[in-house]
């Protein structure tokens, strides 16, 4: 692990302990109300995990912190990803530079106009086109698989047992499966581009 990233760490653990601790000594937990099952068959607090029936507004701004954060390195994740693992590196061959007022950009298959995006002063400094590798194809199958499962799934939840646990995994398995299909096409099958642009000071 770098330093940086534990430094990072470090960081925000410290910030984050000493209010979960604060936050820790608010209301107690208050009793727990069911549903009568022989009037409804839903079972809304069943789940997997022990949880407390009510937070105290602290303990919530809590953990809204620490979902942001997660989610900021969820971010940063994919981001690496799409521009290290499934880009193409400087120097490989399919990436080609291009002079100032040219209007085409040079690739594996020859020479593609580009005229939408090419001005007089806008030129095309850096074009690879998309991989289209087998990976991207499996992930992207993968991950549709995966999509209609959670929702197959969050579905099946709503009309049969209503278990809020469930509803939120299967939620969160759907959209990051849809996040992750818009992160596998970005990555393996868009063109890699880079262009400079002459601005005028007034």
């Amino acid at each position: 692990m770098r330093r940086g990233t534990v430094l990072v760490i470090v960081v925000v653990a410290a910030v984050l302990l000493p209010m979960w601790f604060v936050a820790s000594q608010g209301e107690p937990p208050s009793e727990e109300i069911a549903i009568d099952q022989s009037v409804n068959e839903i079972r809304p607090l069943d789940g997997f995990v022990d949880t407390p029936n009510k937070l105290s507004p602290s303990q919530v701004g809590v953990i809204v912190w620490v979902a942001l954060l997660v989610l900021l390195g969820v971010l940063a994740f994919f981001h690496r990803f799409m521009n290290r693992a499934a880009r193409p590196r400087a120097g490989n061959s399919g990436v080609s530079s291009h002079s100032e007022r040219g209007t085409e950009a040079a690739t594996d298959g020859g020479v593609g106009s580009l005229p939408w995006l090419v001005t007089e002063n806008r030129w095309i400094v850096e074009y690879a086109p998309s991989s289209d590798a087998v990976e991207g194809l499996l992930a992207m199958g993968l991950l549709s698989v995966l999509t209609i499962v959670f929702a197959a799934l969050f579905t099946g939840e709503y009309f049969t047992l209503a278990r809020t646990q469930y509803f939120g995994i299967y939620a969160f398995g759907m959209f990051m499966s849809l996040t992750g299909l818009t992160v596998s096409y970005y990555a393996w099958f868009m063109p890699h581009i880079e262009v400079a642009e002459r601005r005028g000071h007034r």
